[in-house]
């Protein structure tokens, strides 16, 4: 593996508290990569330690095979795109994006290079407008041409699309994907949205306490997690017993299957949630356990009798 980026037990400490804890991970070159977890679990801390925003309190941070965590920002060739964005109100797009290129750069280079960023962010035409001139995707498309156009090795985005509304986000959490795979560029994403780690990760590191909890490709985080925290911040989880079942595994019928494990339960309620149905029961012993399902498939209601079967390669046992 060509590991642009590389942490080895890396630590950080702010008095008596442990940000982060001897945290270490290999970035390949040209990957997306996620670090994802609840608020105050360090994954915004790591960021600003690769940045160079804080200083480790120990461990290493290699960039291209050389350390970088005794040497200052602007001495790293990364950059950073900011939840705020951080956008100068009174530049316009193109003086924004030319800021960092302006000392030491040829005139002609300058304008070739923001050109092309430019162009390749959909953002022609925009040149002359200022950020309140805006809406809030191209905001953020000027915020990533402001940080490409410096050719980094690679690009921290710290929750980039937090600001944004739901629909919005879907639309440029797709354009992020294309742009990441376009340029080349190494992306190291920090979000506590599971979903958005889930859809633009080559990989992904789920953050804890200061700790990575489990470090894996998406399908196989969501799939085969190793802890119970894992599953459960990947998506909605059923806990029948000590045996873990996703919703989406779980079959719904008015008769026992005979040929899978098979629980008699009650509908509590059901949720429609556009394409799917949310369907909530209690099974014998009073577990509650969502489902679900087709949302043009069987009608279930309050109070009815229900059997709940899955197959057993669905089933998550042994987690910690």
């Amino acid at each position: 593996m060509d590991a642009v980026l590389e942490l080895a037990d890396v630590s950080k400490h702010f008095a008596e508290h442990t940000a982060v804890n001897q945290v270490s991970f290999a970035i390949p070159r040209g990957s997306f990569f996620s670090l994802l977890g609840p608020s105050g679990c360090g994954k915004t801390t790591t960021l600003r330690l690769v940045a160079g925003f804080e200083v480790p309190s120990s461990g290493l941070i290699r960039l291209n095979g050389q350390r970088i965590d005794h040497l200052p920002p602007y001495r790293r060739n990364v950059n950073t795109v900011f939840q705020s964005y951080a956008l100068f109100p009174h530049l316009t797009v193109q003086g924004n994006v030319e800021f960092g290129l302006r000392k030491g750069s040829a005139a002609n280079d300058v304008a070739d290079r923001v050109r092309g960023v430019l162009e390749q962010l959909g953002l022609t035409g925009k040149e002359r407008r200022k950020p309140g001139q805006l809406s809030g995707g191209e905001r953020q498309r000027v915020a990533l041409a402001r940080a490409l156009v410096l050719s980094p090795d690679v690009l921290l985005l710290d929750e980039p699309l937090s600001a944004l509304d739901p629909q919005l986000r879907q639309q440029v959490r797709s354009e992020l994907r294309d742009l990441q795979k376009k340029t080349g560029v190494t992306f190291l994403f920090v979000t506590h949205d599971q979903e958005e780690a889930l859809s633009l990760s080559d990989a992904v590191a789920v953050m804890r306490a200061g700790r990575v909890e489990q470090m894996g490709a998406p399908q196989e985080l969501y799939r085969k997690p190793r802890t119970k925290f894992v599953a459960s911040f990947l998506g909605a989880m059923n806990w029948i017993g000590e045996i873990g079942v996703r919703p989406e595994c779980i079959r719904i019928a008015s008769a026992p299957d005979g040929e899978r494990r098979s629980l008699r339960a009650v509908v509590e309620s059901t949720i429609f949630l556009g394409p799917v149905m949310r369907v909530h029961t209690h099974i014998e012993g009073g577990e509650a356990v969502v489902i679900q399902v087709p949302a043009n498939g069987e009608v279930h209601r309050p109070g009815e009798a229900v059997y709940l079967s899955w197959n057993a390669v669905d089933e998550l046992r042994d987690l910690l």
